[in-house]
């Protein structure tokens, strides 16, 4: 095999810091907070975290979702249609082990809208996409102060299903109509960010999540049905743009829980695929997915489609051994037979929501130069 050198990156939410958070979640919750000073702190936040995952030997960067106090929730700002308070069900984990529960729940400070974000009380839509455009230019001109161009970085924006099932409807007359109002939606913030020439991550956690919360009350067979739709409301957004500008997130819900109730890999392993796009980010870090690389030996991974294994955990305070990275990142390669589609990431987000962390963010950076050093080895290896 020719020398290699694999590429990393990580899944896109990094840490925000106190003082950005504290505001972010004051800004959420509807509080008074100075425009100026906030842009100032997002663009030298932006401008730390793009320099640290350099430090840290990152290739494919982003830019830490600095200025979203959420993943997903977000959107209601910048889409006319949200008000109101979400009811968002607490996983099945919540429900099985009270006790772990009674403690996940003391262990939340102040953090942004997790299960209580707004809903759709009208018909969803941008009415401007200023504030993407805006982020897009915000790391285009930090990017150059590092010598990097947009094709080196990606940014994130959320899956139509993820949107629907954490801002709930109360508006459509069905899930369907909300999901498909969503997907028309969304594609104009997906334009955005390919337009100013970056990849776009589609975070799609509901394809695999939603099986212990928002769906809960379905048996398998009836789940995929649901996620199939989920999917085709998905390809529907992206519809027309060459796969391989998208890379696709999809996960089991990024806390530090028993996770007992997550689908199988192989149960949606063929709704993955049928996204019309160039990459997977999975999670096979954690203690609970770590096996199921074997599911790509009885489902072969799609030709031509990278893979962006998770390879260290987003919810513990271990920094993962460099040799521990170099078995997972060969592990990857073996199961899909070709290193040079493999590119080592992170299971998940390490600020899925401002407030919401699981990992120290000075551990954040060692993390990730073990995600380097140990995807440095195994390239040696082969």
């Amino acid at each position: 095999m020719a020398n290699i050198r694999f590429r990393t990156t990580h899944v896109g939410s990094l840490p925000r810091g106190e003082t950005l958070a504290g505001m972010l979640i004051a800004r959420e919750a509807g509080e008074k907070v100075d425009a100026s000073a906030f842009d100032t702190l997002v663009d030298e936040r932006v401008e730390e975290t793009l320099t640290r995952q350099i430090e840290a030997g990152v290739d494919w960067v982003n830019d830490g979702e600095q200025g979203r106090a959420g993943f997903q929730t977000y959107v209601a700002d910048r889409m006319t249609g949200f008000g109101g308070e979400s009811r968002r069900e607490a996983p099945l984990d919540y429900e099985r082990f009270p006790t772990y529960a009674a403690m996940a729940r003391r262990g939340m400070g102040n953090v942004a809208k997790v299960r209580d974000a707004p809903m759709a009380i009208g018909e969803v839509a941008y009415e401007s996409t200023a504030e993407i455009e805006q982020e897009c230019a915000r790391l285009a001109r930090h990017l150059a102060n590092h010598d990097l161009k947009p094709g080196d970085a990606f940014l994130t924006a959320p899956s139509p299903g993820i949107v629907a099932t954490t801002l709930q409807n109360a508006h459509y007359k069905t899930h369907d109509d909300y999901l498909n109002a969503l997907a028309g939606e969304l594609r104009k913030e997906y334009g955005a960010i390919l337009d100013a020439g970056f990849a776009l991550q589609i975070d799609a956690p509901d394809i695999a999540m939603e099986r212990c919360t928002f769906f809960k009350s379905l048996d398998t067979p009836d789940f995929l049905v649901a996620v199939e739709r989920h999917l085709e409301a998905l390809n529907a957004a992206i519809e027309g743009i060459p796969p391989e500008r998208i890379r696709l997130h999809c996960c089991w819900g990024n806390w530090a829980g028993p996770h007992v109730h997550d689908i199988p890999l192989r149960d949606v392993i063929g709704i993955f695929y049928r996204a019309n796009v160039g990459a997977f980010s999975i999670p096979f870090a954690n203690p609970r997915h770590q096996h199921e690389y074997e599911v790509f030996r009885e489902f072969p991974f799609p030709k031509e489609v990278l893979l962006l294994p998770g390879i260290v955990d987003t919810t513990c305070n271990y920094i993962e051994h460099p040799e521990v990275v170099a078995r997972r990142v060969l592990e990857a390669v073996g199961a899909i037979g070709d290193a040079e589609r493999v590119v080592p990431s992170t299971d998940c987000g390490f600020g899925t929501f401002a407030g919401y962390e699981f990992v120290a963010e000075e551990l954040v950076w060692e993390k990730l130069s073990a995600l380097r050093e140990g995807a440095d080895i195994a390239a040696k290896r082969l």
